[in-house]
C-alpha cells in the first residue's frame, strides 16, 4: 500500500497522486503532496476576495453592494467594517462582524477585502 496521507477534509484513506497533487475519490479533495498536513492549521485559513489572509481583530471592505434580508437599504460597497471576528463552524459564513448603521451580522470573506 502507498505511504499517501489520509484526505484532510473526510479522512478517506483511499487517496491517490495525480502529479504533484493528492485527491480524494471521495470528496475530490485535491491538496498537496508537500505541503505540511496539518488538516486544522490548512483548513482553518480564511482568505478575503484578493486572497489576503484574514485574523481576528481585522478591518475590511465590502467589496460589493449586500442586500439584507428584512431591511429596506443595502450594504453599500465601500463600507468598512472593524474589529471582524473569524467563525469557522457557521457554514458559509466566516466573518462575525458589526456592520455601522446595520447591527451585528455575518459576512462571507468572499465579498470582503483587507482594509
Amino acid at each position: 500500500m502507498s505511504d499517501l496521507p489520509p484526505c484532510p477534509k473526510c479522512n478517506c484513506v483511499y487517496s491517490y497522486e495525480m502529479g504533484a497533487l493528492v485527491v480524494c475519490p471521495e470528496c475530490a479533495h485535491e491538496w498537496s503532496a508537500d505541503a505540511e498536513q496539518d488538516g486544522d492549521d490548512q483548513l482553518s485559513v480564511i482568505r478575503d476576495s484578493s486572497g489576503n489572509v484574514l485574523t481576528d481583530g481585522d478591518s475590511v471592505v465590502v467589496v460589493k453592494d449586500l442586500k439584507v434580508k428584512g431591511r429596506p437599504t443595502n450594504i453599500k460597497i465601500g463600507t468598512k467594517v472593524n474589529n471582524i471576528h473569524l467563525v469557522r463552524d457557521n457554514g458559509d459564513h466566516d466573518i462575525d462582524c458589526k456592520v455601522e448603521g446595520f447591527g451585528a451580522m455575518y459576512l462571507k470573506s468572499s465579498v470582503v477585502k483587507k482594509a
